[in-house]
């Protein structure tokens, strides 16, 4: 009985620090009304969403705003160098160029900190290089939140769902992606693989079919397979 309270009371314990750990998140102001949990990571500061939080001196303020001169002088203004800026990041989360990627959405934030490409690029970021699904459901979320979200956003908050195996939540989501990016296969094949897991078989097999139509990645095309195996599509 005497091992059973010690025991009792070490859980006691254990669960009033997570509690603690949870309250004593700090969370940054990142845009005007826009509040993110401060989340850092073994990398340099320009490779980490928001630049890892770093509070900077004049120094480096001063050369950030350099940096946002010279983009809107080169582009000819700020929504065109916004533009410009998140083009080559998207273009590196396409590729694979995680690092770039981060140092291209980071200047977005420079440029225009309230639009959601911005949290939907760093998401990514984190998702990719980071593997932290947590901190990247956050910024996917806060994206949906502010000013001009892109139309690839269903599509890839719902592959951040399929990965945390929230499969009931990604669902509807893919639903819409693959009405807002209806030619984009790998929409379809996400939401085939929602529905297997739901058990939805038959539905899953439809929607293999439509992704097969439209051209998907290489790696989406081995998953196709498994997934026609798995739900005995014909």
């Amino acid at each position: 009985m005497q091992m059973m309270g010690r025991s009792v009371g070490l859980l006691i314990g254990l669960m009033l620090c997570m509690v603690s750990s949870l309250a004593q998140a700090e969370t940054v102001e990142v845009a005007p009304g826009v509040q993110v949990t401060k989340t850092t990571f073994k990398a340099p500061a320009d490779e980490q969403p928001f630049y890892g939080f770093t509070a900077k001196t004049a120094g480096p303020r001063a050369a950030d705003e350099k940096l946002l001169s010279d983009l809107i002088a080169t582009a000819g203004s700020r929504e065109q160098a916004f533009e410009a800026v998140t083009l080559r990041g998207w273009k590196a989360i396409q590729g694979g160029r995680a690092v770039e990627a981060a140092k291209r959405f980071n200047q977005a934030w420079l440029l225009m900190p309230e639009r959601s490409a911005v949290y939907h690029g760093l998401a990514m970021v984190t998702q990719m290089r980071f593997n932290d699904l947590a901190f990247a459901d956050e910024l996917f979320r806060q994206a949906y939140k502010q000013p001009h979200p892109l139309k690839a956003l269903n599509s890839d908050y719902g592959r951040l769902l399929l990965m945390q195996k929230r499969y009931r939540d990604a669902q509807p989501v893919l639903e819409k992606a693959v009405v807002d990016t209806a030619d984009f296969g790998d929409a379809w094949a996400y939401l085939a693989f929602a529905k297997l897991q739901n058990g939805d078989k038959a539905g899953a097999c439809v929607d293999a079919s439509e992704a097969r139509k439209r051209k998907p990645s290489r790696s989406t095309v081995r998953d196709l397979a498994h997934i026609e195996k798995d739900a005995k599509c014909n």
